[in-house]
């Protein structure tokens, strides 16, 4: 068998040309090479295994057990979410406002997952911010052994060339240290949105992932998901420096309600970026 023919082989089972090349990739090396390259027996039945998985429901980056997130290739599994496209442009406006805040700002991203909202601040500010450093908290000790990982991998990826990223265990900024209080520049955090309700009409390729990554309830206005937005912006204030700011991911259909619950708090210029399919996506709050 070829290359090109097992591509096609997987894109007849898969229905999608795209992820058989993925997983192609995957065994073969993504070194570009004639559809006519041969493929070993052992290489077939890689292949073939990989597909199978990805044709019971598991996602795609599951089955490969590692995904592109801006720069980065991060190590993702069943203990956290899939990196997306609109997380990359929550971290894009992040940026923004470290270039406005400090020098050597304090980070904090609050429930990281695989960790790649701060491992791609600790790498994409390493040269600007030389002097600034990062925590990266979650609940799950599951999801804190996969960004641990995906730390070592990327100190080796960027040989050091990292800001040193502290992980905490704890429920959004509750495990920092009491030193840090007042002191953080920056808080990012990508909270769980979804409504408990719509829970059940996800595709289920969506609720293969962790679920409590992805569900929250309703924030203390009625609005649904909004619960866990609400925690991260309550928490926030007590640790923020003056001036400082948090930058949360939503729902689009947040964003009037999450507006709101950020100017009653006392933040100020409070707004929403839209992410690149120019949806509501990323609020900010600023203290002074």
């Amino acid at each position: 068998m070829t290359r090109g023919e097992l591509i096609a082989e997987l894109a007849a089972s898969l229905g999608a040309r795209h992820e058989a090349r993925f997983i192609v990739e995957e065994v073969l090396g993504s070194t570009p090479s004639f559809g006519g390259q041969a493929v070993s027996t052992a290489e077939v039945d890689a292949a073939r295994s990989l597909a199978a998985l990805r044709q019971s429901g598991e996602p795609l980056q599951y089955v490969l057990g590692h995904w592109a997130f801006r720069s980065l290739d991060l190590l993702v599994d069943g203990r956290v979410l899939i990196p997306r496209p609109e997380t990359e442009q929550v971290v894009e406006v992040a940026l923004g406002e470290v270039r406005r805040l400090a020098a050597a700002p304090i980070i904090v991203d609050a429930g990281t997952g695989s960790g790649a909202i701060a491992l791609s601040m600790a790498t994409e500010l390493a040269d600007r911010c030389p002097e600034g450093r990062l925590w990266a908290t979650d609940a799950s000790a599951e999801a804190l052994a996969v960004a641990r990982a995906n730390l070592d991998r990327v100190r080796r990826q960027h040989r050091g060339h990292v800001l040193p990223v502290t992980l905490a265990q704890g429920s959004w900024l509750t495990p920092l240290p009491p030193a840090l209080t007042g002191q953080v520049d920056l808080i990012v955090a990508n909270p769980p949105y979804v409504a408990v309700e719509t829970w059940p009409d996800l595709p289920e390729v969506v609720r293969r992932e962790p679920r409590g990554a992805l569900v929250a309830g309703p924030g203390t206005d009625g609005t649904p998901g909004l619960g866990e937005v609400e925690e991260v912006l309550c928490q926030a204030r007590m640790w923020l420096s003056r001036p400082g700011a948090v930058v949360i991911e939503l729902a689009p259909q947040q964003r009037e309600a999450a507006v709101a619950m950020a100017r009653r708090m006392g933040y100020v210029e409070v707004g929403v970026e839209r992410d690149l399919a120019r949806r509501p996506r990323t609020l900010v709050g600023r203290v002074r």
